[in-house]
């Protein structure tokens, strides 16, 4: 598959997860819901829909494609898992974490309102991501919910995506005297894998489930999403490395600035280059039971490695 078609592939799902986002986000409350207030909805679009690549609801519809599902259940689990992702950015920008100003080249959400509002768009991200999977529109069958459900949870909880947080805070001192902590490569990539990684995992293990995969593809498709996940966080340790706020849309060197662990400070450009090369390699081959079908996948392993932003 030729990059540009690639590009416009994951230009269109990004048009048309937005679409669903746009629907989930509507005024009226829900059965079951009292009231939504304006100030949360508002924030939450705000939050979702400032642009993005979409890329984790991408590996939902993209993975589903193998097997032949795509329609509205694919759809909304890839716009839930984009709700997940959404709600750890607004979280990520709080002055308590990551205190950044920029994101996707706009204020972030406490910029733009307030800590308050920032924090309650946040939760009311992931808990509405939490509600669309559970809803009998994604699927008329309550095991696969309950797979999807489960999938999420365990990729954005406490053993991954939040407990991976909390790592990268720990590493950067910020429960000791502010010294940042030496980390091993090891201990670098189990932080990465749960702060990063699991998410990306999620996406192509979601797809795996809405498409019914076999335990062997189901393998097959963890080792392309484990490979993808680590190529994604050294490319993005590049970029902050190498790239500029203007072109990230978000501040970039404050991994250097803050002392912060990362493979490619530890093993210097030149190998991390070396290592995600082959982790391209490693999701391509990962892919190879798919045969043709799966071009689109690996075209995405090589646009992780290769994005300028």
């Amino acid at each position: 598959m030729k990059s540009a078609d690639f590009a416009s592939r994951l230009a269109d799902v990004a048009k048309t997860v937005d679409g669903v986002l746009m629907k989930l986000f509507a005024d009226e409350a829900l059965p079951g819901e009292i009231l939504r207030p304006q100030r949360v909805v508002e924030s939450m679009r705000y939050a979702a829909l400032a642009g993005g690549k979409r890329l984790r609801p991408f590996l939902v519809i993209e993975t589903a494609r193998l097997f032949g599902k795509d329609g509205e259940g694919v759809l909304r689990t890839a716009a839930a898992i984009e709700c997940v992702h959404c709600y750890s950015l607004v979280h990520d920008d709080l002055p308590a974490m990551d205190n950044d100003d920029l994101r996707r080249g706009q204020p972030t959400t406490h910029k733009k309102y307030d800590e308050a509002t920032a924090i309650l768009a946040g939760d009311a991200l992931l808990t509405v991501a939490f509600d669309i999977l559970a809803d009998e529109p994604t699927s008329p069958d309550a095991a696969t919910r309950i797979a999807l459900v489960k999938s999420l949870a365990r990729a954005s909880g406490l053993g991954g995506m939040v407990g991976g947080q909390l790592l990268d805070l720990e590493a950067e001192g910020r429960f000791a005297d502010g010294t940042p902590l030496p980390l091993t490569d090891t201990q670098i990539l189990r932080l990465q894998s749960m702060k990063t990684g699991a998410l990306l995992f999620a996406g192509v293990e979601m797809g795996a489930i809405i498409g019914g995969a076999s335990a062997a593809e189901h393998e097959a498709l963890g080792r392309y999403g484990r490979a993808l996940g680590v190529a994604f966080q050294i490319a993005d340790d590049l970029l902050d490395e190498e790239s500029d706020a203007a072109t990230m849309g978000k501040a970039t060197g404050k991994d250097a600035a803050m002392g912060k662990g990362t493979l490619v400070r530890l093993w210097g450009k030149e190998a991390a280059r070396k290592r995600l090369g082959e982790l391209v390699e490693e999701a391509e081959s990962a892919l190879a039971g798919f045969g043709d079908k799966a071009d689109v996948l690996r075209e995405a392993a090589r646009f992780v490695a290769n994005r300028d932003r």
